[in-house]
């Protein structure tokens, strides 16, 4: 019987490759290389759903580029688009380190907390015949590169994540995956992953949904 998988998340959800230049035109990795589709090769009986919004916050409607950039709105309608689905995997935080929202780890978790709130309440569960969870904490970002202006604070903050979350995965009794155990964000720009990254993660997240 095929399992559906839902990877919701940002811009390293979608497939942005790291930011050369600031303004540069629209890019995406290919199907060969983002790790929803990595995880799909690694589990041929699965389905996967790639809802990477680049830009997307676990809780912020972001005063530049939209207030559709919260995920809270973000996935109830995502969980309402698809289904039934059997995991759904969560991968946000990035953005939140962003200097505008002013926002500490504590908060930044707290919109984890938020969106498993919505996952795992009842009405959500059975829609889909009940789901399993996993949250993955992205990598710690690097302040360099084109975009470094909008990250100013973000390396400590975003240092500080990995303990929370798994706190908070503990407390919910849900999956977690370290992804920054795993991979490193690209020296390019300190926020997106290059391409054997994504192969890497796409691996590790494989195995942790299998373990589910």
């Amino acid at each position: 019987m095929t399992r559906t998988l839902l990877c919701f998340g940002d811009s390293n959800t979608h497939g942005t490759p790291p930011i050369v230049t600031r303004g540069q035109p629209y890019r995406r990795f290919g199907v060969d290389t983002r790790w929803p589709r990595v995880v799909a090769a690694s589990l041929p009986d699965w389905t996967v759903v790639e809802e990477g919004l680049p830009g997307r916050t676990t809780q912020f409607p972001d005063p530049v580029m939209g207030a559709h950039m919260d995920g809270r709105d973000g996935l109830k309608i995502a969980l309402q688009s698809h289904g039934p689905i059997d995991v759904l995997a969560v991968m946000l935080g990035t953005n939140d380190t962003k200097t505008r929202f002013g926002a500490t780890p504590e908060k930044i978790v707290a919109g984890i907390a938020g969106l498993l709130d919505i996952a795992m309440s009842l009405e959500m569960q059975e829609r889909h015949g009940g789901f399993r969870i996993l949250v993955v904490c992205p990598p710690p970002v690097l302040e360099q590169g084109p975009i470094s202006s909008e990250f100013v604070g973000a390396r400590d903050i975003s240092l500080r994540l990995s303990a929370l979350y798994a706190a908070l995965a503990k407390a919910r009794g849900v999956g977690f995956l370290d992804a920054g155990s795993v991979i490193e964000v690209s020296p390019v720009d300190g926020i997106h992953f290059e391409d054997e990254a994504h192969r890497r993660l796409g691996s590790a997240v494989a195995k942790a949904v299998s373990q589910l």
